[in-house]
C-alpha cells in the first residue's frame, strides 16, 4: 500500500451497518482507499442458551479479512484509543456503531469522522430515528452524511439522499433500503469530501425542527388500545423485526405483526368479528389483524389462528 491511499477505520455494529462497510471494502482498489480496520461492539449473549454472538459487521469484516477491533467503552479503553491511533486513519466511517465517540477519538483522523445517520437531519436525532419517523406517520425520510462532532448527531451535513416511506413499510424494510441509500451516498460524496470539494452546512440551516427518539425498549411494543387504529398500525409497523407490537391474550403475550385500519367502533380491546375477518375496538376506528402470533406459537395469518381459538372472537386484548 503507497502513501497515497487513503487509510479508512470503519465502526460500525448490526445489519444496518454492513452494506457501507462492504461497499467501501469493495471499492477500495478502484478508489484508491483501503479499510484498515473495523472497530464493532463486544460480543453478547444470545437466545435462550445464550451463546456468544459476533455481530453482523465483524461477520463482515471477519469474513474479508479485516483487522476488528472490540473495546467495550471506548471513551474509558485508553488502550483501545490508542490502537485506533495506531491504524493512522485519513478518516473514520461511523454507521451505528452504538457509542458516542470522545473527543479524542474524533481528532484522530485527518478527514474527521463521518457518521452515516437514517433520517434527514435536523429530524429525529438519536438511537431509533427509522422507527421513530415511522411511529410518527411520516410519508417521508433518507440518510444523512455528517461530519461527526461530540454531541448525539448534531454535527454539520455533508450530504443527504431522501427516500418516500410506502404505507408497507416496516423498521426491518426501511432499514434495508437505507442501508443501501447510505452505502451509495458514502462511496458517492467520500471522494469528494477528501478533494475539499463538499463544504459542511450546520444543522441550524437545514429545513425542518430538530427532533430526537430514544433507544428502543422492549416494553414499548405494549399496545394501548384507547390510542387510536391508525396509531397502533403505525406501531406493529415501526416495532417489527423488534421488540413488536404486543398484547395480552388469556394473560399471555400476543404479537401483531400485521395489521390494518378499518372503519368502525368497538370497546377499546374488544375482538370483534368483522365482513372481511377479525378486527380489535380501539380510542379510534378498528384494528384488523392480519398476522399474529399467540405465546408459544409461530406467526400465523388469522384465519389458521381462529382454526385453534375459536374463543377469540368475543374476547378481550388487555
Amino acid at each position: 500500500m503507497d502513501r497515497e491511499t487513503t487509510r479508512i477505520v470503519y465502526m460500525g455494529t448490526p445489519d444496518f451497518a454492513v452494506p457501507a462497510l462492504a461497499a467501501l471494502h469493495e471499492s477500495g482498489k478502484t478508489r484508491n482507499w483501503e479499510v484498515v480496520g473495523v472497530v464493532t461492539q463486544p460480543d453478547r449473549p444470545a437466545g435462550r442458551g445464550k451463546r456468544m454472538v459476533m455481530s453482523p459487521v465483524k461477520e463482515y469484516a471477519l469474513a474479508h479479512d479485516l483487522p476488528v477491533l472490540q473495546p467495550g467503552r471506548l471513551r474509558r479503553d485508553a488502550q483501545a484509543i490508542e490502537a485506533l491511533r495506531a491504524l493512522a486513519p485519513d478518516v473514520m466511517v461511523v454507521a451505528a456503531y452504538g457509542q458516542i465517540l470522545p473527543q479524542s477519538v474524533l481528532e484522530i483522523p485527518t478527514f474527521g469522522c463521518l457518521n452515516i445517520h437514517a433520517s434527514l437531519l435536523p429530524a429525529w436525532r438519536g438511537a431509533s430515528p427509522i422507527t421513530a419517523s415511522l411511529l410518527a406517520g411520516e410519508a417521508e425520510t433518507g440518510v444523512t452524511l455528517m461530519l461527526m462532532d461530540v454531541g448525539m448527531d448534531t454535527g454539520p451535513m455533508l450530504a443527504q439522499a431522501k427516500m418516500a416511506i410506502n404505507p408497507d413499510d416496516t423498521t426491518a424494510s426501511l432499514s434495508d433500503k437505507l442501508a443501501a441509500q447510505g452505502a451509495a451516498l458514502l462511496i458517492e460524496s467520500l471522494p469528494r469530501w477528501l478533494a475539499g470539494e463538499i463544504a459542511p452546512v450546520d444543522q441550524a440551516e437545514l429545513p425542518g425542527a430538530v427532533s430526537t427518539c430514544s433507544l428502543v425498549k422492549k416494553g414499548d411494543g405494549r399496545i394501548d388500545w384507547t390510542q387510536p387504529a391508525a396509531l397502533i398500525e403505525r406501531m406493529v409497523r415501526a416495532y417489527t423485526p423488534w421488540p413488536s407490537a404486543f398484547s395480552l391474550w388469556k394473560g399471555q403475550n400476543f404479537k401483531i405483526w400485521r395489521a390494518t385500519v378499518l372503519e368502525g367502533r368497538a370497546q377499546p380491546g374488544a375482538v370483534v368479528a368483522v365482513s372481511d375477518g377479525v378486527a380489535v375496538g380501539t380510542g379510534d376506528g378498528l384494528l384488523g389483524l392480519v398476522t399474529v402470533q399467540p405465546a408459544g406459537k409461530r406467526a400465523m395469518d388469522i384465519n389458521s389462528f381462529l382454526n385453534g381459538a375459536l374463543d377469540f372472537v368475543g374476547s378481550r386484548l388487555e
